[in-house]
């Protein structure tokens, strides 16, 4: 029986790869357009399409730029949005929506609760949030991604996952941000 153990995250190449090939776990089927985009002032890892023709950019942090991700993420929807009619009349068979929203979708290691607040605040355009670790097991490297918020097709908050062994969750808990940061 193999051992699991965590790892430090591969390449930055090889970890969009993985992560990548791990989104549908969190209800995200998206088509690749681009990747490595220089938009606002940074690199969007990759530019995505829903099956509906809404844009989703996918950003990736490292361990200690959970807040800085979230300030990117409305950097880069926003330099994106400014350009999506020019990218319809570019190219057209891309498969852009007519009124295609510009989402995001934020991976990091861990987010604090403050990070977790403010992109929750931003509302609809947060596809989703979601947490990754490396786990060697035996001897390949595997990406897990824990959601800590993601949307259902219709935009709703999905059902809460439970990060607690008795299988509460936060709202059955009612923990401020403060608490939970504690819990941590």
């Amino acid at each position: 029986m193999a051992e699991l153990r965590l790892v430090e995250p591969p390449r930055r190449a090889e970890l969009r790869r993985a992560i990548r090939s791990r989104l549908v776990d969190l209800g995200l089927v998206l088509r690749t357009i681009a990747e490595d985009v220089l938009g606002a002032d940074s690199s969007i890892d990759w530019v995505g399409l829903d099956p509906q023709g809404g844009v989703v950019l996918v950003l990736v942090a490292d361990d200690t730029e959970d807040l800085a991700l979230v300030a990117r993420a409305l950097a880069q929807r926003a330099w994106v949005a400014a350009r999506l009619r020019d990218w319809k009349q570019l190219a057209p068979g891309l498969g852009l929506g007519p009124e295609a929203p510009v989402r995001v979708a934020l991976l990091a290691p861990r987010f604090g609760a403050a990070a977790i607040a403010a992109a929750r605040a931003l509302g609809d355009p947060v596809a989703a949030i979601a947490t990754y670790r490396c786990v060697r097991n035996g001897g390949e490297v595997e990406i897990l991604l824990e959601p800590v918020y993601t949307e259902t097709a219709r935009g709703e908050p999905a059902v809460p996952t439970s990060s607690f062994r008795s299988g509460l969750c936060d709202a059955d808990l009612s923990l401020t941000d403060e608490e939970r940061a504690d819990l941590g």
